[in-house]
């Protein structure tokens, strides 16, 4: 395995060779603090890559530090004339990828491009002369708020919730959008064309304790060196993500492991953030849980505020109206929220700029 941090204009070639050599790319982020960097690399250096691995991809990183996810190439081979249809694209095209190259999104692009005739990447946030788009919700939101009419006519959009009223604003400009469930360990789940999350052709899905379970040709190989969420039963494979399913439409409620459990009840932060997305006042928000004696945790909120920023007692009128009482948030901080590298809410780095003090608090 070979760690790759390179500027765009080089990474496709360097990419290409790693993988005309036999080797597998293993592609860092240039942003990557130099000591966890360090501390991937001693990892490559001191584990065992399974046979078959072609690809090695970093996890978000959204909840603590990134894992290292092998998978061979069919895995992602496979699932390749899925992707190229739903983008509406050939190899005449280019597809925006404003996420780094390190996430498994990004690198799924550039490993399309480069073996399967995908569309040609194009790295960074200028969207120019690009005809597709393939990022987070965070990526498609900062593409519509550029300047000019967007040359973009498909946006397939994974990584995180994608906000109803930012696929309208994207299809009020023309843009035709595809949102997908999907994880690094497992690669594409579920499509969302506006009227549901339904399985990605040849994924087969069931519901087992509230969790949900994938039977997939695209599942990875597992973890290098140290283990995480995947786990697998013969054929099926979970991360742990929390989901229901009705009238063949799946819903999903977030990771089981990422539950606040506050006074015996069990919260999901998801569920509780995209009710609050819905108040006028709040551009976004993400959800945690705030250690506190007695009760475990404290359901908190960082609140990303509208131009005309929001009050705690707004917030606490919202949540009232639109929560149940253990899922209303109990602290509420105000700022920036903190993303990962592709766009995602940081949830570890939330929690410790709130207790920090590195974002205000709102009332008391």
């Amino acid at each position: 395995m070979i760690p790759l941090r390179a500027p765009a204009g080089e990474l496709l070639g360097r990419i290409r060779r790693v993988r005309e050599a036999g080797d597998v790319p293993l592609v860092g982020d240039e942003r990557l603090p130099e000591a966890q960097w360090a501390a991937v690399r001693d990892l490559v250096d001191g584990a065992a890559v399974p046979p078959g691995t072609a690809w090695a991809t970093l996890t978000s990183g959204s909840s603590g530090t990134p894992r290292v996810v092998l998978r061979t190439a069919e895995s992602w081979s496979s699932s390749w004339s899925e992707v190229s249809a739903l983008l509406g694209a050939s190899d005449e095209d280019r597809v925006l990828c404003p996420a780094p190259p390190s996430s498994s999104l990004t690198l799924f692009s550039l490993a399309h491009a480069l073996e399967g005739g995908g569309p040609r990447p194009v790295l960074g946030r200028s969207a120019a002369g690009a005809t597709c788009f393939h990022g987070t919700p965070q990526g498609l939101r900062e593409l519509l708020a550029a300047d000019g009419p967007p040359t973009v006519r498909t946006a397939l959009v994974g990584g995180s919730h994608l906000d109803p009223a930012l696929r309208a604003a994207a299809e009020a400009r023309g843009i035709r959008v595809v949102a997908y469930y999907g994880a690094a360990e497992l690669s594409f789940v579920a499509l969302d064309d506006g009227s549901g999350l339904r399985p990605f052709p040849g994924v087969h899905v069931e519901i087992r304790s509230g969790q949900l379970w994938v039977r997939s040709p695209y599942t990875a190989l597992g973890y290098l060196g140290r283990p995480g969420p995947l786990r697998v039963d013969g054929d099926w494979a979970t991360v742990g993500d929390l989901a229901e399913i009705t009238g063949g439409a799946l819903r999903l409620r977030g990771r089981a492991d990422g539950a606040i459990v506050t006074a015996s009840a069990t919260v999901i932060p998801e569920e509780v953030e995209v009710a609050l997305r819905t108040v006028p006042e709040v551009g976004d928000a993400v959800v945690f849980g705030l250690p506190a004696r007695v009760v475990g945790e404290l359901v908190a909120a960082l609140i990303e505020p509208v131009d005309t920023g929001v009050d705690v007692a707004t917030l606490r009128r919202a949540a009232a109206a639109l929560l149940a009482p253990a899922s209303r948030p109990r602290v509420w901080f105000t700022g920036q929220i903190p993303r990962t590298p592709a766009g995602k809410p940081a949830r570890a780095e939330t929690l410790r700029r709130a207790r920090s003090g590195e974002v205000a608090r709102l009332g008391r």
